[in-house]
């Protein structure tokens, strides 16, 4: 019963009690006439299902019905974000007792126009709270001000923007990933090696999350003092797959001794797919996330590692501490960083298979 405590009724306590809904009010409110037996036994069975009765209390006292606006981007089948709106629909399905309605709004992720307008319909919608990605860094901060001026609590998926008043964020520390990804990618390499940095074009910059990554990974360049190879950076886009092909011919056709290559964001099965139909397999390369291509190509040993965050866990975790603050006035942790979880060939079964 330890799992179930959210879905708890007054009427499953009355029944495992063996009492009336009544007495387990009177219990619950501290109000009315209960036999000391009654009340012993319904406190009793509230220590066992590990349930709070002041948490039930308040959310059975308040009739306040709770709309909450997921905004991330849109999506395909099997991405990245999908795992974020799986764990949304969990949570949504968990929290619907306590009258919590989830509405998920998508935006463009390539272009920051698109993030513009949907952000600002979300305003004018006025939500009693946000969940979104600050994957563009000046509209995102521009999106808390006017939150902030309605007095809309926000939390962050994804990536974080330090020194804004967010309720809490899940996520990767993004700056250390960036670094745990450099000192894999470049351990051993040969003297005068080149390496490849890929990045996606978007209308706006790039994102959030790549940009702290990627200060992460030339920190760590930069403390151990590496100077014995090359970096080359390579602009692709999201949406040709020739053009990128072209575009990574002729980058090895002029450049001879590539070693290793990385990409800060999800889609590095792309990267894999390149370097496939390139006939150059012999590249040390390490991307983001658990995509089912991803790891077709981890498993392969076409892609050497990938760093994974479990996205679904996040998401469903920010929609319970939103709850938490909201409803139940509970005091939380603002930042909380998941490992950095280095996946590779030889453990990658073991980690899909296991089940926390």
């Amino acid at each position: 019963m330890k799992n179930q405590d959210k879905k708890i009724r007054i009427k499953d306590i009355a029944l495992l009690a063996g009492v009336s809904e009544g007495t387990v009010d009177r219990v619950l409110h501290n109000r009315g006439e209960v036999s000391e037996k009654s009340r012993i036994v319904v406190e009793k069975i509230l220590e066992e299902i590990n349930y709070s009765p002041n948490l039930l209390a308040r959310s059975l006292a308040s009739k306040k019905h709770f709309r909450f606006v997921c905004l991330i981007p849109n999506h395909q089948p099997e991405d990245y974000w999908e795992s974020v709106e799986r764990g949304f629909d969990l949570a949504r399905k968990d929290y619907l007792q306590y009258n919590i309605h989830l509405e998920k709004h998508l935006y463009n992720q390539f272009d920051l126009n698109s993030f513009t307008s949907v952000s600002a319909k979300v305003l004018d919608s006025k939500p009693d709270a946000v969940i979104f990605a600050p994957i563009f860094r000046e509209q995102a901060l521009n999106f808390t001000q006017e939150l902030n001026l309605q007095k809309i609590p926000f939390s962050f998926i994804d990536s974080m923007i330090e020194d804004v008043d967010f309720i809490s964020y899940y996520g990767q520390n993004s700056f250390q990933s960036g670094y745990v990804a450099a000192k894999l990618l470049l351990n051993s390499l040969p003297d005068h090696a080149q390496v490849i940095i890929i990045r996606t074009k978007r209308k706006g910059g790039e994102s959030n999350q790549t940009i702290t990554r990627s200060k992460g990974f030339m920190q760590y360049i930069n403390d151990k003092h590496l100077i014995n190879f090359e970096l080359i950076n390579v602009d692709l886009t999201d949406d040709n797959e020739e053009a990128n092909l072209n575009v990574l011919r002729e980058v090895f056709n002029t450049n001879n001794n590539i070693k290793a290559a990385i990409t800060f964001n999800s889609k590095v099965y792309r990267l894999a797919n390149y370097l496939n139909s390139l006939h150059c397999t012999n590249i040390r390369l390490i991307g983001y996330d658990l995509l089912e291509e991803n790891i077709k190509y981890l498993k392969s040993d076409v892609i050497s590692f990938l760093l994974a965050q479990r996205p679904d866990k996040q998401a469903y975790l920010t929609i319970r501490d939103m709850c938490s603050e909201l409803i139940f006035k509970q005091k939380i942790k603002k930042t909380n960083y998941v490992p950095i979880d280095i996946l590779m060939k030889e453990n990658i079964e073991d980690y899909m298979e296991f089940r926390e």
